[in-house]
């Protein structure tokens, strides 16, 4: 069974419809990126898949037993978020929250909190400040957090978004060996074309309405590709 099937979708942003015939499934394994222009639907489509947002229309089912609260969510950053008063190891666990019972964490879930820090190579600051760290550094936590949510899918939205080069490199790496590795399914929302052909099994891209879902393969086959990649820069 897929772990999410998406048929016939239409979706909308304050009472206005933005995209419709959306359709596409994403098995364990895979990695996902969507793509296409602004306004297109694509962060509506993941406050879709998060039960943040309902459908116009079409059918959107989670499989394989995922509930969305086991949905590992990364979203973009906001500038409070940034500033944030807690620990890397506070910030980490609340990643668990969702299955935390009582007051307390269990002792299963710091280890799962220190497992995921150890996996991101951030154990060492699990004591720092998090609004102390570089933007790459609380990219990772956050990171690590949302792994503390989840087993099987990991939805990130632009995760690299105001990250140097460099450090947008290592952090693509660092999605790519959670999905490859660890076989965690990933969702990813990103303008970065290029990064999007070299990392993704799958491409969904949101156009005029309407979408293209596909291989790599067959997306770099496709027409939208071709309009797309030649009114870009990243591409």
């Amino acid at each position: 069974m897929a772990l999410i099937e998406c048929k016939n979708v239409a979706l909308g942003y304050e009472h206005q419809l933005v995209a419709t015939d959306i359709n596409f499934q994403v098995e364990n394994g895979d990695f996902l990126c969507i793509v296409g222009e602004n306004g297109s639907g694509k962060s509506t489509l993941v406050k879709a898949i998060l039960g943040l947002k309902e459908t116009y229309s079409g059918h959107l089912h989670l499989g394989d037993g995922l509930l969305k609260k086991q949905i590992g969510y990364l979203p973009q950053q906001t500038t409070a978020q940034k500033d944030f008063p807690a620990s890397v190891s506070e910030v980490v666990l609340s990643g668990c929250l969702p299955g935390k019972k009582g007051i307390f964490y269990s002792r299963e879930q710091r280890r799962r909190a220190e497992e995921n820090m150890q996996k991101l190579d951030i154990l060492p600051l699990k004591s720092k400040c998090y609004r102390e760290l570089s933007g790459g550094q609380q990219q990772r936590v956050l990171l690590a957090r949302a792994l503390c949510s989840t087993e099987k899918l990991l939805l990130l939205d632009e995760p690299v978004t105001g990250l140097d080069p460099l450090v947008t490199a290592e952090f693509y790496s660092l999605i790519a060996k959670i999905n490859r590795e660890f076989g965690i399914t990933v969702l990813m929302v990103s303008h970065d074309l290029a990064s999007c052909l070299g990392l993704a099994t799958h491409i969904l891209h949101m156009h005029g309405g309407g979408a293209f879902f596909g291989t790599v393969e067959a997306y770099r086959q496709s027409d939208i590709y071709r309009q797309f990649a030649e009114g870009s820069s990243h591409a």
